[in-house]
């Protein structure tokens, strides 16, 4: 009887274990965060790096000059689709009557990459092992080229901006920056000339003349906009007596401008 009652309790336990078995929910595997820890977490900042090749910590000017403009202008022979054609076409048919053609830049819309840039203001870097932030003078317009190792964000939930979304890494002595996630509205690269969504930029950056000169070779295509890829090269020089200032962007005080006058902007 004994028996009988030891093998009935040993089969009620082992089939009480297999239910809780089969209840028990498998352990799920470990989801990665998509948003990479902080350019200024110091946890991320004191992480061992190769020293870089050089530090664009100061102040920079545009340099200007025939061989070195502020614009950046179609190529010869250039394509453009169907609806940038549109644009251009218009922007040109604007010039020749005296107006400007959707100068959202002196409407105060952010002016983006790559014109930002290339303005009349000087841009202050201030590096890190992490980033290079960029506050530019126009605007007071902030840039951030990561250097962290972090991947470009998903376009699902990418936050699109004038400047993009720069991440870089070093060749060399060259940073190169490739420069994703563009808003499409009231973005051009030329008066005319589009930029959209679907644009994407490579900075090479090289400091040269024993570090007073910073030349950049842009490559830019958007498929969306135009055919192939666009080439410049621009540079900049060093400047110790100048600094940032706060400066606000007031369509009051833009009235001098064609863009503030209705008549005069082909919209």
């Amino acid at each position: 009887m004994r028996k009988k009652r030891f093998r009935a309790l040993a089969a009620l336990t082992a089939c009480l274990a297999t239910v809780a078995a089969a209840q028990t929910p498998t352990p799920k595997a470990a989801v990665a965060n998509p948003f990479p820890m902080s350019a200024l977490a110091p946890a991320n900042v004191s992480k061992p790096r190769t020293k870089p090749p050089f530090d664009l910590t100061g102040t920079w000017m545009h340099g200007g000059g025939p061989d070195n403009p502020f614009r950046f202008s179609p190529p010869p022979g250039f394509k453009l689709t169907p609806a940038a054609q549109g644009h251009y076409d218009a922007a040109q048919k604007a010039a020749k009557e005296g107006k400007v053609y959707r100068d959202d830049i002196g409407q105060c819309w952010p002016a983006g990459l790559p014109l930002i840039m290339t303005r009349v203001w000087p841009i202050a870097m201030i590096q890190l092992p992490t980033a290079i932030y960029m506050i530019s003078g126009f605007m007071n317009s902030v840039r951030i080229i990561y250097l962290d190792g972090r991947k470009h964000t998903d376009p699902d939930i990418v936050v699109r901006s004038f400047n993009g979304e720069s991440i870089g890494h070093w060749e060399g002595d060259t940073l190169v920056v490739d420069t994703r996630n563009f808003v499409e509205d009231h973005h051009w690269l030329d008066s005319g000339i589009p930029l959209t969504d679907a644009a994407r930029i490579i900075e090479r950056m090289r400091l040269i003349n024993g570090g007073a000169t910073l030349e950049i070779e842009y490559t830019a295509s958007d498929p969306k906009s135009w055919e192939g890829e666009w080439k410049w090269a621009k540079r900049w020089r060093r400047v110790d007596d100048t600094d940032i200032t706060e400066a606000s962007c007031l369509p009051d005080l833009n009235e001098h401008m064609l863009s503030t006058r209705g008549n005069a902007n082909v919209r």
